[in-house]
């Protein structure tokens, strides 16, 4: 199976949960010097009733998130979110990355949301899902349009992205950061471009993502480095090189994540392997299957974010030792909830609204 251009995954399955399943194939009528037509990103509106969301995932470190977006033009093919599309009748391969749905009543839900009188103010952690500064961001700003809601309130919140683009919120996330208010982690999986092109077709490069952690540090932003997710085999090795990186550009603190391969995503990503990297195929889904007990994956949830046995134990020191070598070991911020405050413009609507 081949790569679309700028796409990471080869194939667009049927979702699991439909009756009916589709395949493309070569019935010998085409031409074969017709090429196919180019796979286009299309948007849909998505009219919501409500923007954030609540999770008791007792591995996860927030219990309430936003996504701006449903799907993710970045393809990573790693991307643990891919499941969710079969959720609407979509396949999680190519659909997710080219099939995007956001919000326009984003900012106004939330304010909203922020204003009930029922509501307690906690961390918000924005891009737990998909990518909040994925291409589209550039033109919709639905993203910003959050961020501007969550500076008014004075509300609390953490965002993670793999894109440059997070440096144009600059303006907001600085005085925020400054106040005790945001903080920000940028993804790095890889400092090879080529790697890097295959794996996240459209994702900033690595430098650009190193220069998004030196801008946001320089505004006053406190900023990690997220090496998420660590894949036996493939990039593993760039471990120590990439926290290096990182805290050299300003990075305060650190995290890594094992690759997690559930429901589609394992058969994907095997696909993507085959064709990318097919010289190191075997050995990678060989190691993937030592860090999950035999498996392609296990989801108990007190293993599935770092994994078992030898390799992921030695994941697990190493990256202790380089945070510590690097300066990364620094207790994450607490964020400051004592600040939230419903403005004065937005109260009216407790009573349009309670």
């Amino acid at each position: 199976m081949e790569a679309a251009k700028g796409r990471g995954a080869r194939s667009n399955a049927t979702g699991r949960y439909e009756v009916t399943t589709s395949e493309a194939f070569d019935d010998g009528w085409t031409p074969e010097d017709e090429a196919p037509a180019p796979l286009r990103t299309t948007l849909t509106a998505e009219h919501a009733r409500t923007l954030i969301t609540r999770n008791t995932s007792p591995d996860i470190g927030f219990d309430r998130s936003i996504n701006p977006y449903k799907g993710c033009e970045h393809g990573c093919i790693y991307c643990y979110a891919r499941p969710s599309h079969a959720w609407m009748g979509l396949s999680p391969g190519l659909d997710f990355e080219s099939r995007i749905f956001f919000k326009p009543e984003g900012a106004r839900l939330l304010e909203q949301e922020l204003s009930a009188r029922k509501y307690v103010c906690k961390r918000i952690h924005i891009g737990g899902n998909t990518d909040p500064y994925q291409p589209v961001e550039r033109e919709l700003k639905s993203t910003r349009s959050i961020l501007q809601v969550m500076q008014r309130f004075n509300q609390p919140f953490s965002i993670i992205t793999k894109s440059n683009l997070i440096t144009r919120d600059a303006d907001i996330l600085g005085p925020m950061g400054r106040e005790g208010l945001a903080t920000a982690f940028v993804s790095i999986t890889t400092l090879d471009r080529g790697l890097a092109r295959a794996m996240e077709p459209r994702a900033s490069t690595p430098q650009r993502r190193l220069d998004a952690i030196k801008v946001l540090a320089d505004a006053g932003v406190p900023v990690g480095v997220g090496f998420a997710p660590v894949i036996p085999g493939l990039n593993d090795h760039e471990l120590e090189s990439i926290l290096e990186a990182a805290a050299k550009a300003g990075a305060q603190t650190a995290m890594y994540v094992t690759l997690r391969l559930p429901l589609e995503i394992k058969d994907l990503f095997r696909e993507w392997l085959a064709d990318a990297r097919p010289d190191r195929a075997d050995r990678v889904m060989s190691l993937i299957r030592q860090t999950r007990g035999g498996k392609d994956y296990d989801a108990d949830w007190s293993q599935r974010m770092k994994g078992t046995g030898p390799v992921a134990e030695l994941i697990g020191v190493r990256f202790k030792a380089a945070i510590k070598r690097y300066g990364l070991d620094q207790q994450r911020h607490v964020l400051d909830i004592t600040k939230f405050r419903v403005p004065a413009d937005a109260r009216p609507q407790l009573e349009l609204f309670g």
